[in-house]
């Protein structure tokens, strides 16, 4: 299995706590833990480490072209999708902690942090407008 293969299964029984299981009493236990995106980041740091050089010259004088090509090659697609599963899940993490701190059910709460599985910006926005409009409502 590759490591741009192996970054959302890292991360997929985090997602099942929260959307799934998100009043099980292990489920903010283990999600209290601010090492959960740490996961799928073990591929971005093994596909990072090798190239270390080459993207740090790419990100240090970003250029459109030299990142599309950088982004063509498999290390470079994996790592990218790692980094984006990883943040994904950092985010979803402190929308689940924020939307049990507004008393947001999870029946509005899990659904949105489907969404953010699929289309994090999408999801983080939705969630947002949703904890925004309770927390209006409880002042």
């Amino acid at each position: 299995m590759t490591f741009f293969a192996l970054a959302f299964p890292l991360a997929a029984p985090f997602w099942a706590l929260m959307i799934l299981a998100p009043e099980w009493r292990w489920t903010p236990r283990v999600m209290a833990s601010p090492w959960v995106p740490l996961l799928p980041l073990v591929c971005y740091f093994a596909l990072v480490l090798p190239h270390f050089g080459e993207w740090g010259r790419a990100m240090l004088r970003p250029d459109l072209g030299v990142l599309q090509a950088l982004l063509a090659t498999p290390w470079g697609a994996g790592l990218v999708w790692a980094h984006l599963i990883a943040f994904d899940l950092f985010i979803a993490r402190w929308m689940y902690f924020e939307g049990r701190a507004a008393g947001l059910s999870p029946w509005i709460v899990s659904p949105i942090l489907l969404l953010t599985i699929f289309l994090s910006p999408f999801g983080l926005v939705a969630f947002l407008v949703v904890r925004g409009a309770r927390l209006r409502s409880l002042a």
